[in-house]
């Protein structure tokens, strides 16, 4: 479903903030995998993310999606068959839109412009089931305007949209970071149950190695732009916390030295 073949990216290319964020990064992805995607401050982990959205041109290598070389593709168009949910809950609603406002949006993506917008009562109907998936009470709620959700249920109701459409690849990129424990648990719970059910291809970038370990059938470790540590199957189910920060050692040559990481050591997802 995705393969990534030595993918490098330069940001600042001859100045004195030059930073080498890929440096050749490969990576197969088979259709139904959910990797967990771990790495310090700067190991290129959202850079990764980005270059597969295409939110800059990479500056060699290449991207394949779904058997597509998307490379030189804008934006806008690889949406059409990518689902993204970010860490900030503002970011990927409209907050002065209703909710069933936004899912017709995202329902609609890819399709041609009109000038008719009324949501059907189909619509209504397949809008009011969705949200009721959620368990969050949004169902009774399909006319609010999305900005007065808590940032759990703009999250939760963000991760509804990216995949709404079914994309061939869901990125995840900390799409938890900015929430509550509790919220975040929930959240997390909610992405398991909508990959697994509708078999989506996904990547969850995240800082937080207990739910890098728990989520997904496959764990990605990145440092200083290349990929460290890649360990799928009985493995990853047998992975603690404490095994990742050896195998981190071990691959990097060097401590870990980054506050979120280490605090999550101990810490609930």
């Amino acid at each position: 479903m995705l393969t990534l073949t030595d993918v490098k990216k330069t940001f600042n290319a001859g100045t004195i903030n030059e930073k080498h964020a890929l440096n050749g990064v490969s990576l197969d992805l088979d259709d139904g995998d959910f990797v967990t995607i771990i790495g310090g401050n700067g190991a290129g982990k959202s850079t990764t993310l980005n270059a597969i959205a295409g939110v800059w041109p990479i500056d060699s290598g290449s991207i394949i999606i779904n058997g597509q070389n998307v490379v030189g593709m804008p934006e806008y168009k690889r949406a059409r068959f990518i689902g993204r949910v970010f860490q900030d809950p503002m970011t990927g609603t409209a907050a002065t839109m209703e909710i069933q406002e936004n899912l017709a949006l995202a329902k609609r993506r890819g399709q041609p412009r009109s000038l008719k917008w009324g949501i059907t009562k189909k619509e209504r109907e397949e809008f009011h089931e969705l949200l009721k998936m959620l368990d969050l009470g949004l169902e009774d709620r399909m006319s609010s305007k999305v900005g007065l959700l808590s940032g759990g249920q703009r999250q939760a109701l963000t991760l509804l949209m990216a995949t709404l459409k079914k994309p061939d690849i869901l990125l995840l990129d900390e799409h938890t970071a900015a929430l509550d424990p509790k919220t975040a648990a929930k959240v997390l719970e909610l992405s398991d149950r909508i990959i697994a059910e509708n078999r989506l291809t996904a990547m969850m970038v995240t800082h937080n190695m207990a739910a890098a370990i728990k989520h997904g059938n496959r764990l990605v470790m990145m440092n200083n732009g290349r990929i460290i540590y890649d360990v799928k199957g009985k493995d990853k189910e047998n992975l603690t916390v404490d095994i990742l920060l050896e195998k981190f050692e071990q691959a990097s040559g060097q401590k870990l030295d980054n506050d979120r990481m280490l605090f999550s050591k101990n810490a609930k997802e």
